[in-house]
């Protein structure tokens, strides 16, 4: 995951080598007289589309199974695909394992597609648990809807959607809930449909989720450069579609490290050694994280757009996402204080964070005690000793908590 972004890095590095540093006013004053030049070569005529599709129906059509065994990301990477056409484009969801078995729904980062939980869901299943995934908007399988922000209604829409095209009930009476399990950005996600939705859930684990990030971690930059109107939109979005191209960065951060949006390609990958051993799909062992995001920029017309628009919209930062954690935390003070005699199904009332303790993005020393403060000490805490990738390395382990708790 990565957070709010310092779009200064994507100029500078695109009109410069990596040892130039361009001045913030020069950079700003440049960017703002190159927006006025471009706006019309970079703005074409027409009507814009409303709806960005994925690979799938752009570049995949007809392609015969062995060039789709092949792909860094093939169309059948997880058992149980399912496209599901939604207003907003369609969505591809993976669901497998058995029937009867506790639910379990996992919503993964800003940057990678599902896949990149696909350990963990098919140790879930081994364990005998019923998985779903979906790939976000404008990431893996899923279209992007291009007239509307990545904050957390549309995401909220898109998990109701998603369950809602189950042959099984998830949500009913009888369903017995589900456990709803938020890597990254998919942890700021899970909080804010945890929020307003808490009858539905089980459990909420949430794996080095956003929603809590300091408001002092965001540079000044990444404020002034980030905000709508300042340089043209289709601008942007070739300066940082050209950043993410060119393949997350590997400098060594300087303690005062601000954090910018190339970390959000870099942290959620896995070491190379990592990335080798890594079994995410059991039907291609060749499928790994950093080949399947590297595929995903280049081939994907809407991700550049969903990344852009989930760095601005998202349930990321401290400051846009309090209110809805104290909203969740309240709704659980209220629960732990009623007479568990009152309702017999399975529930549990403390929200679990799992983290890295070597996380560049989501820092121990912020996230127990603002986590802890928002959710009124309705919160479980456990460390590995991993950075912000662990759900896609450490997935036995991780498998192993969430079904103590199912």
């Amino acid at each position: 995951m990565a957070l709010y972004s310092q779009t200064v890095d994507f100029l500078s590095e695109s009109f410069s080598n990596h040892k130039t540093q361009i001045p913030l006013l020069a950079v700003t004053g440049a960017s703002f007289t190159l927006g006025l030049f471009a706006r019309s070569l970079f703005t074409g005529g027409g009507t814009r589309p409303t709806i960005l599709a994925s690979p799938r129906s752009t570049l995949l059509t007809g392609i015969s199974e062995a060039e789709n065994g092949q792909l860094p990301l093939p169309t059948d990477v997880l058992p149980g695909a399912r496209d599901v056409a939604t207003p907003y484009g369609s969505i591809r969801v993976y669901e497998w394992g058995p029937e009867h078995g506790a639910k379990v729904l996992l919503v993964h980062g800003i940057t990678t597609p599902c896949i990149a939980l696909g350990g963990l869901a098919h140790a879930l299943v081994d364990r005998g648990c019923r998985v779903m995934l979906f790939d976000l908007f404008g990431r893996g399988y899923s279209d992007s809807p291009a007239d509307l922000p990545q904050d957390s209604r549309l995401f909220t829409t898109q998990i109701l959607l998603a369950l809602a095209s189950s042959p099984l009930s998830w949500t009913g009476a009888e369903s017995g809930k589900f456990c709803l399990t938020g890597y990254s950005l998919g942890g700021g996600i899970a909080a804010a449909f945890a929020a307003y939705f808490p009858q539905l859930i089980s459990s909420l684990v949430l794996l080095a989720p956003a929603g809590l990030v300091r408001d002092s971690q965001v540079s000044f930059q990444s404020r002034l450069l980030y905000e709508r109107g300042f340089v043209p939109e289709n601008v942007l979005g070739y300066l940082v579609g050209r950043r993410l191209r060119a393949g997350p960065l590997v400098a060594p951060k300087s303690k005062n490290h601000k954090l910018n949006a190339s970390d959000a390609l870099t942290e959620e990958l896995p070491s190379q050694n990592a990335a080798e051993i890594q079994l995410l799909s059991r039907e291609y062992p060749h499928v790994n994280v950093p080949a399947a995001v590297a595929w995903q920029v280049n081939n994907h017309r809407g991700f550049v757009h969903a990344f852009m628009s989930s760095m601005r919209h998202g349930p990321i930062l401290r400051q846009r996402q309090w209110n809805t954690w104290t909203r969740l935390g309240e709704y659980l003070t209220v629960q732990n204080s009623v007479s568990s005699g009152e309702d017999k199904r399975p529930s549990d009332n403390k929200v679990h964070i799992l983290c890295g303790n070597n996380d560049a993005i989501i820092v121990k020393s912020e996230i127990v005690p603002d986590a802890t403060a928002a959710l009124g000490g309705n919160v479980v805490f456990k460390f590995y000793e991993a950075g912000h990738e662990f759900p896609s390395t450490k997935y036995e382990e991780v498998a192993s908590y969430i079904f103590d708790i199912l």
